[in-house]
């Protein structure tokens, strides 16, 4: 089929982005889907996902930062603006500070996208942009303090060197937190990833990893660190990473991370429509639930597409800010079955069965739905 034989069904949303009408997934979509990697769900065997499983979302391009810079001291990261004192530090200078290690489930903020309908042009998630990371690194705290933050600062900026176009603007990927934000305790700066030093996709040489927040806050690649009098206004502040319900809505920023749970599904799967093929009989269900900075307390696990449930018994939770495993005795019947997963957190909030829809596909934890035919 040529370009022009192509049946576009897309809709505006404001802000240039578009919807799609259509389970078909167009060129660019399969292009971004090439360049970003999901954690495929067997690897919630792992409490610590694997490096190479560990989900992945690169905006731009992977910076090329290279290590004999590092090493000898030519790259730096600078913390300015609204401060009593500048600081420039280079690797040494920051692998020297105090270290901490820390278990944290990062989730994408549009995981799941490719499930709402319609669903927003962009990286086309299912179920598979989760990961959970051991990081080593350094609290930012100390280092915010020994800057010395002026009193009228609001914000505090982060910025990363990969740069390109969004939205028509041509930008460095930048961030921001509240100072009482950035100020929290687990927020840190990291220079390791499950033991090793970051690879060059994770953000090598140095990323800013927030605990218990989207992935998108945690902003890698990190070379500059600005105390702002005004919140900022950057267009991956306000113009993406939004719950937008209109065209013309600025919409709530995305924050926090959502009650979520997710299943290693049973059986095998088929090459094409990844449906699976269980065996009938007792077997065990297992899999991984998690409520960004929130404990969770309730799994339940579902058979018959969520008219019935039944509690799941709950593991340890490995971190304050990851998740926890679970697992279900399942007596599967002969037949087409409809497996779901649903977690409540600590708060009482409940993965919904059906999610309500937003413009750029943001924040989805609707619960998790696996077709399975029991032989």
């Amino acid at each position: 089929m040529t370009n022009e034989q192509k049946v576009y069904d897309f809709r505006q949303v404001g802000d240039g982005a578009k919807t799609a009408k259509t389970d078909l997934f167009y060129r660019e979509e399969i292009q971004l889907a090439l360049r970003n990697r999901g954690m495929p769900l067997e690897g919630l065997r792992y409490d610590i996902t694997p490096t190479g499983m560990h989900y992945l979302l690169i905006h731009f391009d992977v910076p090329f930062v290279p290590s004999a810079d590092v090493d000898s001291g030519g790259w730096n990261l600078e913390i300015g603006g609204r401060v009593g004192r500048r600081l420039t530090l280079d690797m040494a200078e920051i692998s020297a500070l105090p270290s901490v290690r820390m278990p944290v489930t990062m989730e994408c903020a549009g995981n799941g996208r490719a499930l709402m309908e319609p669903r927003a042009i962009s990286q086309p998630w299912l179920l598979e942009a989760i990961g959970t990371a051991e990081w080593t690194g350094t609290p930012l705290r100390p280092i915010l303090e020994r800057a010395g933050i002026d009193d009228d600062a609001a914000e505090i900026l982060f910025t990363g060197i990969d740069e390109g176009i969004q939205g028509g603007e041509l930008q460095y990927y930048q961030r921001s937190l509240t100072v009482e934000q950035a100020m929290r305790d687990e927020v840190m700066l990291a220079y390791g990833m499950n033991g090793q030093p970051l690879q060059p996709q994770h953000g090598y040489p140095l990323r800013l990893i927030v605990p218990g927040w989207y992935g998108m806050t945690s902003v890698k690649w990190l070379t500059r660190i600005e105390a702002i009098a005004e919140p900022f206004d950057g267009y991956q502040q306000m113009r993406t990473y939004r719950y937008a319900q209109t065209a013309d809505d600025v919409g709530e920023p995305v924050d926090l991370i959502r009650v979520r749970s997710a299943m290693i599904p049973p059986g095998v799967p088929d090459f094409l429509t990844r449906t699976r093929l269980a065996q009938r009989g007792t077997q065990t269900v297992r899999g991984r639930a998690w409520a960004g900075r929130l404990d969770i307390s309730r799994v339940e696990f579902s058979d018959d597409d969520g008219i019935s449930w039944v509690d799941a018994e709950l593991g340890p939770r490995i971190g304050d800010f990851a998740w926890r495993s679970w697992s279900v005795e399942w007596d599967a019947k002969p037949g087409e079955r409809v497996l779901r997963v649903r977690a409540t957190d600590e708060n009482g909030c409940v993965q919904p069965l059906e999610q309500p829809w937003n413009y750029q596909g943001m924040g989805n934890n609707m619960a998790q739905r696996v077709e399975t035919l029991v032989e």
